[in-house]
Protein backbone atom coordinates (compact mmCIF):
# COMPACT_ATOMS: atom_id res chain seq x y z
CA UNK A 1 0.00 0.00 0.00
CA UNK A 2 3.04 2.43 0.90
CA UNK A 3 4.47 1.91 -2.18
CA UNK A 4 1.20 2.69 -4.40
CA UNK A 5 0.55 5.87 -2.26
CA UNK A 6 4.33 6.72 -3.48
CA UNK A 7 3.21 5.89 -7.14
CA UNK A 8 0.73 7.89 -6.64
CA UNK A 9 2.04 11.28 -5.01
CA UNK A 10 4.81 11.04 -8.01
CA UNK A 11 2.61 10.47 -10.90
CA UNK A 12 0.96 13.61 -9.22
CA UNK A 13 3.94 15.45 -9.07
CA UNK A 14 5.24 14.60 -12.79
CA UNK A 15 1.68 15.39 -13.72
CA UNK A 16 1.84 18.83 -11.64
CA UNK A 17 5.09 19.98 -13.61
CA UNK A 18 3.83 18.67 -17.26
CA UNK A 19 0.58 21.31 -16.75
CA UNK A 20 2.89 24.05 -15.39
CA UNK A 21 4.88 24.01 -18.67
CA UNK A 22 1.61 23.69 -20.83
CA UNK A 23 0.22 27.44 -19.27
CA UNK A 24 2.47 30.92 -20.03
CA UNK A 25 1.95 33.46 -17.83
CA UNK A 26 2.69 37.36 -18.81
CA UNK A 27 1.78 40.94 -18.54
CA UNK A 28 2.04 44.55 -19.90
CA UNK A 29 1.63 46.42 -22.65
CA UNK A 30 -2.08 46.82 -24.07
CA UNK A 31 -0.30 47.60 -28.05
CA UNK A 32 0.45 44.25 -28.55
CA UNK A 33 -2.57 42.31 -26.86
CA UNK A 34 -4.48 41.57 -30.06
CA UNK A 35 -1.61 40.13 -31.60
CA UNK A 36 -0.77 37.96 -28.78
CA UNK A 37 -4.02 36.85 -28.36
CA UNK A 38 -4.75 35.66 -31.94
CA UNK A 39 -1.25 34.03 -31.28
CA UNK A 40 -2.13 32.18 -28.56
CA UNK A 41 -5.53 31.15 -29.91
CA UNK A 42 -3.62 29.92 -33.21
CA UNK A 43 -1.07 27.95 -31.17
CA UNK A 44 -3.35 26.12 -28.24
CA UNK A 45 -4.93 24.22 -31.32
CA UNK A 46 -1.98 23.37 -32.29
CA UNK A 47 0.12 22.26 -29.39
CA UNK A 48 -2.30 22.83 -26.21
CA UNK A 49 -0.13 25.34 -24.93
CA UNK A 50 -2.20 28.14 -22.90
CA UNK A 51 -0.75 31.08 -22.67
CA UNK A 52 -2.59 34.02 -20.26
CA UNK A 53 -1.21 37.27 -21.03
CA UNK A 54 -2.76 40.36 -19.00
CA UNK A 55 -3.35 43.83 -20.84
CA UNK A 56 -2.02 45.87 -17.76
CA UNK A 57 0.67 48.45 -19.59
CA UNK A 58 4.08 48.29 -19.91
CA UNK A 59 4.82 49.58 -16.70
CA UNK A 60 3.11 47.00 -14.62
CA UNK A 61 4.37 44.13 -17.10
CA UNK A 62 7.96 45.53 -16.03
CA UNK A 63 7.41 45.11 -12.71
CA UNK A 64 5.13 41.89 -12.56
CA UNK A 65 8.16 39.96 -14.14
CA UNK A 66 10.56 41.75 -12.17
CA UNK A 67 8.83 40.45 -8.90
CA UNK A 68 8.95 36.68 -10.59
CA UNK A 69 5.21 36.64 -10.54
CA UNK A 70 4.90 35.94 -14.41
CA UNK A 71 6.81 33.80 -17.05
CA UNK A 72 7.49 36.83 -19.38
CA UNK A 73 6.50 40.89 -19.47
CA UNK A 74 6.22 42.81 -22.26
CA UNK A 75 7.00 46.30 -22.48
CA UNK A 76 6.75 48.98 -25.46
CA UNK A 77 9.14 50.75 -23.49
CA UNK A 78 12.52 49.25 -24.08
CA UNK A 79 14.86 49.43 -20.89
CA UNK A 80 18.80 50.06 -21.07
CA UNK A 81 21.42 47.83 -20.41
CA UNK A 82 22.24 48.80 -17.16
CA UNK A 83 18.27 48.08 -15.55
CA UNK A 84 18.24 44.86 -17.37
CA UNK A 85 21.72 43.93 -15.97
CA UNK A 86 20.44 44.86 -12.47
CA UNK A 87 17.33 42.70 -12.46
CA UNK A 88 18.91 39.71 -14.54
CA UNK A 89 17.01 40.24 -17.98
CA UNK A 90 16.89 40.09 -21.63
CA UNK A 91 14.56 41.83 -23.78
CA UNK A 92 13.91 41.38 -28.02
CA UNK A 93 11.61 42.69 -29.94
CA UNK A 94 8.19 40.84 -30.49
CA UNK A 95 5.94 42.78 -32.71
CA UNK A 96 6.18 46.46 -34.38
CA UNK A 97 3.28 48.25 -35.69
CA UNK A 98 2.02 51.98 -35.10
CA UNK A 99 0.25 54.29 -32.53
CA UNK A 100 -2.33 57.02 -34.21
CA UNK A 101 -4.26 59.88 -33.24
CA UNK A 102 -7.93 59.27 -32.58
CA UNK A 103 -10.48 61.75 -32.23
CA UNK A 104 -14.36 62.50 -32.48
CA UNK A 105 -15.61 65.36 -33.77
CA UNK A 106 -19.04 64.94 -35.49
CA UNK A 107 -18.68 68.07 -37.64
CA UNK A 108 -16.02 66.75 -39.73
CA UNK A 109 -18.47 63.71 -40.64
CA UNK A 110 -16.05 62.17 -43.75
CA UNK A 111 -13.69 64.75 -44.16
CA UNK A 112 -10.18 63.81 -43.43
CA UNK A 113 -8.28 65.48 -40.48
CA UNK A 114 -4.49 66.55 -40.78
CA UNK A 115 -2.08 67.24 -38.18
CA UNK A 116 1.56 67.90 -37.42
CA UNK A 117 4.05 67.20 -34.54
CA UNK A 118 4.02 70.44 -32.93
CA UNK A 119 0.41 71.26 -33.62
CA UNK A 120 -0.48 67.80 -31.82
CA UNK A 121 2.26 68.68 -28.58
CA UNK A 122 0.19 72.28 -28.59
CA UNK A 123 -2.93 70.42 -28.22
CA UNK A 124 -1.59 68.04 -25.61
CA UNK A 125 0.00 70.45 -23.61
CA UNK A 126 -3.76 72.64 -23.32
CA UNK A 127 -2.69 75.58 -25.44
CA UNK A 128 -4.46 74.60 -28.50
CA UNK A 129 -7.72 74.89 -26.57
CA UNK A 130 -10.58 74.95 -29.86
CA UNK A 131 -11.13 72.41 -32.93
CA UNK A 132 -11.23 75.93 -34.91
CA UNK A 133 -7.53 77.44 -33.92
CA UNK A 134 -5.82 79.05 -36.72
CA UNK A 135 -2.83 76.59 -36.59
CA UNK A 136 -5.23 73.32 -37.04
CA UNK A 137 -7.33 75.68 -39.37
CA UNK A 138 -3.89 75.90 -41.60
CA UNK A 139 -3.43 72.00 -41.96
CA UNK A 140 -7.41 71.39 -42.98
CA UNK A 141 -8.33 74.52 -45.44
CA UNK A 142 -10.55 72.10 -46.74
CA UNK A 143 -12.79 71.38 -43.39
CA UNK A 144 -15.23 73.43 -41.83
CA UNK A 145 -13.67 73.06 -38.43
CA UNK A 146 -16.59 73.71 -35.70
CA UNK A 147 -15.59 76.41 -32.36
CA UNK A 148 -15.98 73.55 -29.93
CA UNK A 149 -13.85 72.84 -26.86
CA UNK A 150 -10.95 70.15 -27.22
CA UNK A 151 -10.65 67.37 -24.69
CA UNK A 152 -7.38 65.68 -24.76
CA UNK A 153 -7.72 62.05 -23.22
CA UNK A 154 -4.33 60.43 -22.01
CA UNK A 155 -2.79 57.13 -20.38
CA UNK A 156 -3.74 56.75 -16.62
CA UNK A 157 -1.19 54.64 -16.22
CA UNK A 158 2.43 53.47 -16.89
CA UNK A 159 2.14 53.06 -20.89
CA UNK A 160 4.74 51.91 -23.35
CA UNK A 161 2.22 53.62 -26.12
CA UNK A 162 2.92 56.97 -23.94
CA UNK A 163 6.55 56.32 -24.24
CA UNK A 164 6.40 56.13 -27.99
CA UNK A 165 3.90 59.48 -28.47
CA UNK A 166 5.67 61.45 -25.76
CA UNK A 167 9.06 60.45 -27.64
CA UNK A 168 7.68 61.20 -30.87
CA UNK A 169 6.60 64.93 -29.34
CA UNK A 170 9.62 65.12 -27.70
CA UNK A 171 11.47 65.13 -31.09
CA UNK A 172 9.46 67.33 -33.05
CA UNK A 173 8.15 70.33 -30.62
CA UNK A 174 11.40 71.52 -28.25
CA UNK A 175 8.98 73.27 -26.32
CA UNK A 176 7.40 69.87 -25.22
CA UNK A 177 10.57 68.22 -24.89
CA UNK A 178 12.04 70.74 -22.43
CA UNK A 179 8.54 71.03 -20.21
CA UNK A 180 7.20 67.61 -20.24
CA UNK A 181 9.91 64.82 -21.83
CA UNK A 182 8.90 61.69 -22.88
CA UNK A 183 8.45 58.32 -20.65
CA UNK A 184 6.47 55.46 -19.38
CA UNK A 185 4.23 58.15 -17.69
CA UNK A 186 4.81 62.29 -17.68
CA UNK A 187 3.22 64.67 -16.02
CA UNK A 188 0.21 65.87 -18.33
CA UNK A 189 -0.30 69.62 -18.99
CA UNK A 190 -3.78 69.12 -19.97
CA UNK A 191 -6.20 66.14 -20.39
CA UNK A 192 -8.13 62.97 -18.93
CA UNK A 193 -6.50 59.92 -18.18
CA UNK A 194 -8.10 56.68 -19.46
CA UNK A 195 -6.67 53.17 -18.69
CA UNK A 196 -4.96 51.21 -21.15
CA UNK A 197 -5.37 51.50 -25.12
CA UNK A 198 -9.23 49.77 -24.25
CA UNK A 199 -9.70 53.08 -22.22
CA UNK A 200 -8.46 55.55 -24.00
CA UNK A 201 -10.38 54.49 -27.07
CA UNK A 202 -13.45 54.06 -24.87
CA UNK A 203 -13.34 57.73 -23.54
CA UNK A 204 -12.73 59.37 -27.08
CA UNK A 205 -15.65 57.75 -28.74
CA UNK A 206 -17.91 58.84 -25.98
CA UNK A 207 -16.73 62.32 -26.41
CA UNK A 208 -17.62 64.65 -28.96
CA UNK A 209 -14.68 67.55 -29.23
CA UNK A 210 -11.92 64.50 -27.83
CA UNK A 211 -8.76 63.51 -29.12
CA UNK A 212 -6.47 60.69 -27.62
CA UNK A 213 -3.69 58.35 -28.97
CA UNK A 214 -3.92 54.21 -29.22
CA UNK A 215 -2.39 51.30 -30.69
CA UNK A 216 -3.81 51.18 -34.39
CA UNK A 217 -5.69 48.03 -33.55
CA UNK A 218 -7.83 49.89 -30.72
CA UNK A 219 -8.82 52.66 -33.50
CA UNK A 220 -9.80 49.98 -35.97
CA UNK A 221 -11.75 47.52 -33.20
CA UNK A 222 -13.51 50.54 -32.37
CA UNK A 223 -14.59 51.98 -36.08
CA UNK A 224 -12.69 55.43 -35.18
CA UNK A 225 -11.42 58.52 -37.16
CA UNK A 226 -7.33 58.79 -37.35
CA UNK A 227 -5.70 61.77 -38.17
CA UNK A 228 -3.37 61.59 -40.99
CA UNK A 229 0.34 63.07 -39.47
CA UNK A 230 2.93 65.16 -41.59
CA UNK A 231 5.58 63.18 -41.33
CA UNK A 232 9.74 63.88 -41.21
CA UNK A 233 9.82 64.28 -45.06
CA UNK A 234 6.81 66.72 -44.98
CA UNK A 235 4.20 64.28 -46.64
CA UNK A 236 0.64 63.94 -44.86
CA UNK A 237 0.30 59.76 -44.75
CA UNK A 238 -2.33 57.88 -42.68
CA UNK A 239 -1.56 54.76 -40.46
CA UNK A 240 -1.57 51.65 -41.90
CA UNK A 241 0.43 48.07 -42.15
CA UNK A 242 2.33 49.93 -45.65
CA UNK A 243 3.34 53.16 -43.92
CA UNK A 244 4.49 51.51 -40.52
CA UNK A 245 6.49 48.89 -42.33
CA UNK A 246 8.32 52.12 -44.33
CA UNK A 247 9.48 53.35 -40.96
CA UNK A 248 10.26 50.24 -39.96
CA UNK A 249 12.48 49.33 -42.90
CA UNK A 250 15.15 51.80 -41.59
CA UNK A 251 15.56 49.93 -38.28
CA UNK A 252 19.21 49.44 -37.26
CA UNK A 253 18.78 46.39 -35.01
CA UNK A 254 22.01 45.53 -35.50
CA UNK A 255 23.56 48.17 -34.10
CA UNK A 256 21.31 48.10 -31.10
CA UNK A 257 22.40 47.59 -27.48
CA UNK A 258 20.43 45.36 -25.85
CA UNK A 259 17.77 45.69 -28.85
CA UNK A 260 17.26 49.20 -27.55
CA UNK A 261 15.76 51.34 -30.74
CA UNK A 262 12.75 53.77 -31.03
CA UNK A 263 11.69 53.88 -34.34
CA UNK A 264 9.69 57.40 -34.08
CA UNK A 265 10.09 60.05 -36.76
CA UNK A 266 12.00 57.93 -39.03
CA UNK A 267 12.48 59.25 -42.68
CA UNK A 268 11.16 58.30 -45.64
CA UNK A 269 8.19 59.67 -47.76
CA UNK A 270 5.75 57.19 -46.81
CA UNK A 271 6.71 56.90 -42.97
CA UNK A 272 4.10 56.83 -40.02
CA UNK A 273 5.77 59.21 -38.04
CA UNK A 274 4.92 57.08 -34.23
CA UNK A 275 5.77 53.47 -35.03
CA UNK A 276 7.76 51.59 -32.58
CA UNK A 277 8.49 47.72 -30.81
CA UNK A 278 7.00 45.63 -28.44
CA UNK A 279 9.45 43.89 -26.32
CA UNK A 280 9.39 40.88 -24.26
CA UNK A 281 11.55 40.66 -21.02
CA UNK A 282 12.55 37.24 -19.17
CA UNK A 283 15.30 36.14 -16.99
CA UNK A 284 18.33 34.65 -18.42
CA UNK A 285 18.53 32.37 -15.60
CA UNK A 286 15.18 30.28 -15.74
CA UNK A 287 13.86 27.98 -12.98
CA UNK A 288 12.31 25.35 -14.71
CA UNK A 289 13.96 23.85 -18.10
CA UNK A 290 11.16 22.52 -19.00
CA UNK A 291 8.33 25.81 -19.04
CA UNK A 292 11.62 27.87 -20.26
CA UNK A 293 11.76 25.95 -23.30
CA UNK A 294 8.05 25.95 -23.98
CA UNK A 295 8.18 29.57 -23.85
CA UNK A 296 10.85 29.85 -26.05
CA UNK A 297 9.35 27.55 -28.42
CA UNK A 298 5.78 29.65 -28.61
CA UNK A 299 8.20 32.90 -29.50
CA UNK A 300 9.98 31.21 -32.32
CA UNK A 301 6.39 29.82 -33.68
CA UNK A 302 4.92 33.32 -33.42
CA UNK A 303 8.48 34.69 -35.48
CA UNK A 304 8.24 31.82 -37.97
CA UNK A 305 4.37 31.27 -38.55
CA UNK A 306 2.86 34.23 -37.06
CA UNK A 307 3.43 36.53 -39.66
CA UNK A 308 0.36 36.09 -41.52
CA UNK A 309 -2.09 37.06 -38.41
CA UNK A 310 0.04 39.84 -37.65
CA UNK A 311 -0.37 41.32 -40.82
CA UNK A 312 -4.23 40.73 -40.70
CA UNK A 313 -4.22 43.38 -37.32
CA UNK A 314 -2.07 45.59 -39.21
CA UNK A 315 1.15 44.80 -37.15
CA UNK A 316 4.80 44.42 -38.64
CA UNK A 317 6.01 41.14 -38.11
CA UNK A 318 10.21 41.26 -37.19
CA UNK A 319 12.29 40.55 -40.12
CA UNK A 320 13.71 37.04 -40.43
CA UNK A 321 17.27 38.55 -39.66
CA UNK A 322 16.19 39.94 -36.89
CA UNK A 323 15.01 37.13 -35.39
CA UNK A 324 17.74 34.91 -35.73
CA UNK A 325 19.61 37.52 -34.20
CA UNK A 326 17.22 37.20 -31.26
CA UNK A 327 17.27 33.77 -31.13
CA UNK A 328 21.39 33.32 -31.29
CA UNK A 329 20.75 35.51 -28.05
CA UNK A 330 18.33 33.13 -26.34
CA UNK A 331 21.06 30.38 -27.25
CA UNK A 332 24.06 32.43 -25.86
CA UNK A 333 21.99 34.11 -22.09
CA UNK A 334 19.14 31.85 -21.92
CA UNK A 335 19.97 28.70 -18.71
CA UNK A 336 18.24 26.58 -16.75
CA UNK A 337 19.89 24.29 -13.85
CA UNK A 338 22.86 25.13 -15.61
CA UNK A 339 22.31 24.22 -19.13
CA UNK A 340 21.60 26.27 -22.18
CA UNK A 341 17.73 26.12 -22.68
CA UNK A 342 17.42 27.52 -26.77
CA UNK A 343 20.09 25.65 -29.58
CA UNK A 344 20.29 27.89 -32.76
Amino acid sequence: MKKIVVLMALAMFCLGLFSQTKILTGAGATFPYPIYGKWAYEYQKITGLKMNYQSIGSGGGIQQISNKTVDFGASDAPLKADELNSKGLIQFPMIMGGAVLVFNLQEVGNLELNLDGETTALIFMGEIKKWNDPKIAKLNPQVNLPNKEITVVHRADGSGTTFLFTHYLSQVNPKWKNLVGYGTAVEWPAGVGGKGNEGVASYVKQTDGGIGYVEYAYALQNKMKVAKLKNRDGNFVAPSSETFGAAAVNAKWEKADNFYLILTDQPGKDSWPITGASFILIYKNQENYEKAKTMLSFFDWCFRNGQKYALELDYIPIPENVYKMIEKVWAEKVTASGKKVWEN
